[in-house]
């Protein structure tokens, strides 16, 4: 559950700085990108899949290019039942919602399922002996010969 939430928190500020970077998106408040965040969800879990199903053919001849369409009207339904948050014009809610899904994905890929940040720790062992257990959140380097790791 608490993923839910730090999902929510990472749509929230891809919309915000969505907003600082396009003109055409307008919000008036921090509250009102949390709701626009949650309705974009709920759009997107309930009818972006039937979308989907019922646009298959104009999609798949278009190379799947029609998916942003259906985003952009997706994000212009958000904007259209959340008050405090504005989308004006078809291309600004094209780029807006490629910008969104861009920085969500971003951010989303620092979090794993249970809603924590998680990193990475990179070493450099140059005494590293090839038979000898690495420790999982360790990246190991390649081997160069001659006692050498890069």
């Amino acid at each position: 559950m608490n993923g839910i939430f730090v999902r929510w928190l990472t749509l929230t500020v891809a919309i915000v700085f969505t907003s600082y970077l396009l003109d055409g998106i307008h919000i008036s408040g921090f509250f009102s990108a949390l709701l626009a965040a949650a309705m974009l969800g709920i759009l997107n879990a309930f009818f972006r899949p039937i979308a989907l199903v019922l646009t298959l053919p104009i999609n798949v001849l278009s190379l799947g290019f029609f998916t942003f369409v259906i985003n952009a009207l997706m994000l212009k339904m958000a904007s259209a039942v959340i008050t405090g948050f504005d989308v004006t014009g078809f291309w600004t809610a094209v780029f807006g919602s490629l910008l969104i899904s861009v920085i969500s994905w971003l951010l989303s890929s620092f979090i794993n399922d249970r809603g924590t940040v998680t990193a990475f720790d990179v070493e450099y062992r140059a005494r590293h002996k090839p038979n000898q257990p690495v420790d999982k959140n360790t990246i190991d380097l390649e081997h160069k010969g001659d006692d050498r790791w890069e």
